[in-house]
């Protein structure tokens, strides 16, 4: 009878091999997990949280704005208030004096954007900054831009993904839209006007004072005006473009 050889090594080899394989495998639904996780995390969470935040802070912003202090009240932001030093209306009946709204701070939030079509109302913060205004589902003005009701280009942007993402579904809205913008002592009614579905990131000219876009110049305006700009990140899940949409101011009424 033939007796059987053993070949340890071979079998060494191959035990080497099934552990590895095992291992890898174990390694690979870890790290699906993890990934998995991550996903959940920066989709829902992150949205969710951002959400309620903005939320309050507009409950926060109206409760401030409907205080005994009323529209000439001295709060923490942007407080406006009649001055006739500055304004020089000394004598002036009240009602005709013009109301000077105090520069916000930075990532200081000072109004409400209100989108009926989008059912949307989010908080208006100073800046563009991720950490300070957009990652907290902020809507952010950018600096240097006209504020609420002035004459120029008050330009804004919000997320279309992720951290609350108010501007999810700014490619809904079409002309004769109305996007309102709610101050301590104004509420701002612009029109939507036109949009632009895609431009460059880096396409300056969207938030110009006379907003005209330089990669597709048949997009925008040319003489001054009352405008508002809203952008955000297109297509969904990138940040290689931008969508813009364009509104004139139709209406202003106090508080």
């Amino acid at each position: 009878m033939r007796i059987p050889v053993v070949h340890h090594a071979a079998l060494r080899r191959r035990a080497v091999r099934h552990r590895f394989v095992r291992s890898g495998g174990e390694l690979l639904v870890t790290v699906g997990v993890v990934l998995m996780l991550l996903v959940v995390h920066q989709l829902w969470w992150t949205n969710r949280e951002a959400r309620e935040g903005a939320e309050r802070k507009v409950r926060a912003l109206e409760r401030e704005w409907g205080g005994p202090e009323g529209p000439s009240g001295s709060g923490d932001i942007g407080a406006w208030a009649t001055s006739d030093a500055v304004n020089g209306t000394a004598g002036t009946p009240p009602q005709r004096r013009h109301a000077v709204a105090a520069r916000p701070g930075r990532s200081q939030a000072y109004a409400v954007l209100a989108v009926p079509r989008l059912s949307l109302r989010a908080p208006v913060a100073e800046g563009v900054s991720k950490t300070g205004v957009l990652d907290k589902g902020y809507v952010g003005h950018y600096p240097g831009t006209a504020q609420p009701g002035r004459a120029g280009n008050f330009a804004v942007a919000g997320h279309r993904n992720t951290h609350g993402e108010p501007f999810r579904h700014l490619d809904r809205l079409r002309p004769g839209d109305s996007v309102v913008v709610e101050t301590r002592s104004t509420t701002y009614t612009y029109v939507v006007d036109q949009v632009l579905p895609r431009t460059s990131a880096a396409d300056g000219g969207v938030i110009a004072p006379v907003p005209r876009s330089r990669v597709s110049p048949s997009h925008g305006y040319d003489r001054r005006g009352h405008y508002l700009t809203l952008t955000t990140c297109t297509p969904q899940f990138t940040s290689r473009y931008r969508l813009v949409v364009w509104g004139v101011l139709a209406s202003a009424r106090p508080r």
